[in-house]
């Protein structure tokens, strides 16, 4: 059992010490990432990892995304989406979007800090993860047409090693590795995974120093 108070504070402290950065994120990359190419401006979004509390312990929720014409579709991903030019900043962004798609105001959740930012390139961009906390379990409303489902997945069962795994897909007429979280019956890799990777790595060094 975490306790919500003490956790949130010591992670907040450790969220400005100097990142994990790319060698944590790297544990859960495919085998085959592609360099960015070309001269086209990379976009930007901004995404949340967002805590709040649930059944004695601390959650984080993601969204299972609808089918539709694009390279994210039906992925599972943290709340997030593209950067708009009304939006202030980023983090503006990041709250923005997972009000849109799951209902919880910006006003209910606190930034406590953000993670590496990473390179995607199959949408050409460049993805601002930050990480926030609802000190109340929220009453979610989600989008209906952006989100099929959402996921709460309590942080000791991602930190779980029988929940991380991997398999073998083709791309491109190759063979990948790719290791993902399964996650009730979920794949949650790529990006959102190795943003993940980070945040647990951060998260079980607070724990052991519990």
């Amino acid at each position: 059992m975490i306790q919500m108070t003490n956790w949130i504070s010591r992670l907040s402290e450790e969220l400005q010490k100097p990142l994990p950065g790319v060698e944590a994120q790297l544990r859960m990359s495919p085998s085959l990432m592609r360099a960015p190419t070309g001269n086209t401006p990379f976009k930007k979004s901004g995404v949340l990892l967002l805590l709040f509390p649930c059944d004695d312990s601390i959650c984080i929720v993601f969204i299972k995304r609808t089918e539709y014409e694009g390279v994210h579709s039906g992925q599972v991903s943290f709340p997030g989406g593209k950067y708009e030019e009304n939006d202030l900043t980023l983090a503006h962004t990041a709250l923005r979007e997972t009000m849109e798609e799951t209902g919880i105001p910006a006003d209910e959740i606190k930034i406590i800090g953000y993670l590496t930012p990473l390179h995607i390139p199959v949408s050409n961009t460049d993805v601002f993860p930050y990480v926030g906390v609802s000190q109340n379990r929220p009453i979610f409303k989600y989008d209906p047409f952006e989100v099929e489902y959402l996921i709460e997945v309590r942080v000791e069962e991602l930190m779980h090693p029988a929940n991380q795994k991997h398999e073998i897909i083709s791309m491109a007429g190759k063979d990948i590795e790719v290791p993902y979280f399964d996650i009730q019956n979920n794949h949650i890799w790529g990006a959102t995974a190795m943003i993940l990777s980070e945040f647990l790595e951060i998260a079980k060094k607070v724990m052991s120093d519990e």
